[in-house]
């Protein structure tokens, strides 16, 4: 009696994704956002909201104009040994559910109400309802609608400082966001570093360069200059949402013309990537162009040459 098995899928060999590429060292430039600050757009006109975030807003020469959708608390109570909030996100209700130790109390005080523990008084704050509605409910969208940066002479200029001129802005504002939208600023501080991915290829067609081709990354790591960096986030994050209101590098990015890459040519690197990976943002954010995501990677090959493009997997 013969039995028949199914033939056994092939292993794909790891070289295969390899061979026929150009050179044996190739370099991606990394750069990505460390820390942020949030506020509603009106917050840059209110003295006591920015003196808040004095200190990380001298930080952030990155600004991200967009949406998201208004959030009201609109009932709570104590029920089954839980602290239950009703809200409404967007115009959408929304609960979200704490469990609680016996003994505890609802109090109103001037400052509004208050969980009473033996320890004192506590309430959840609107960033942990955020976060959990965002993590655990996926109510919550940031829609970009315009990136841009400030960065002066030496860092002298920062996010705040381009925001509080800016057309763009006052022109989406007066244009209006629909009622149970807010106008919201997201700005990013950029690590004041950089990050390079490089990659050995023992199977390139080119071995014969690898030192020099080592010795321009390394140049270009310590090389490239923070205002050059701020520019490079800029233009990758325009690129990979491309929001309605932004003009400049949202087809040309990345392209050998651009002024800004020219260093990265020059270096001969590879590819480009810069990053929003960050935890706490209450939010995905999303565009036409860029599904919502609480991560999102800006990703590009630098070279049309299939043979230069080693980083982000064969293109079929």
């Amino acid at each position: 009696m013969t039995e028949n098995h199914p033939k056994a899928e092939s292993k794909r060999d790891p070289a295969e994704i390899f061979v026929g590429k150009r050179f044996d060292i190739e370099h991606a430039l990394n750069m990505y956002a460390t820390s942020f600050v949030l506020m509603p757009a009106f917050g840059i006109y209110e003295k006591e909201i920015v003196a808040a975030y004095k200190s990380e807003l001298a930080k952030c020469h990155i600004y991200i104009i967009g949406t998201m959708p208004k959030i009201e608390t609109v009932d709570q109570c104590l029920e089954n040994g839980r602290l239950i909030i009703g809200m409404f996100v967007g115009g959408k209700r929304h609960e979200l559910a704490w469990p609680m130790p016996e003994g505890v109390e609802m109090v109103e005080t001037e400052r509004g109400w208050f969980i009473k523990k033996d320890d004192g008084y506590w309430a959840p704050s609107d960033e942990e309802m955020a976060q959990r509605l965002n993590a655990e409910q996926d109510a919550i969208r940031f829609e970009v609608l315009y990136i841009g940066q400030a960065y002066g002479k030496d860092g002298s200029r920062n996010a705040l400082d381009r925001l509080l001129k800016h057309e763009t802005l006052q022109r989406i504002s007066v244009r209006g966001v629909p009622a149970d939208q807010r106008l919201t600023l997201l700005m990013l501080e950029i690590e004041p570093g950089n990050r390079m991915i490089s990659l050995m290829n023992p199977w390139a067609e080119n071995t014969k360069d690898g030192s020099a081709r080592i010795a321009a990354g390394l140049d270009k790591l310590f090389g490239t200059s923070d205002a050059e960096r701020v520019t490079l986030y800029e233009a990758s994050l325009i690129r990979h949402f491309q929001p309605p209101f932004n003009k400049e590098f949202k087809k040309s990015f990345p392209s050998t013309n651009l002024k800004v890459l020219a260093d990265c040519y020059d270096k001969d690197f590879s590819a480009l990537v810069s990053e929003i990976c960050i935890d706490e943002l209450p939010f995905k954010m999303t565009s036409d162009a860029a599904p919502p995501s609480q991560y999102h990677i800006a990703k590009f090959d630098l070279h049309e040459d299939q043979a230069r493009q080693v980083f982000f997997g064969r293109k079929v």
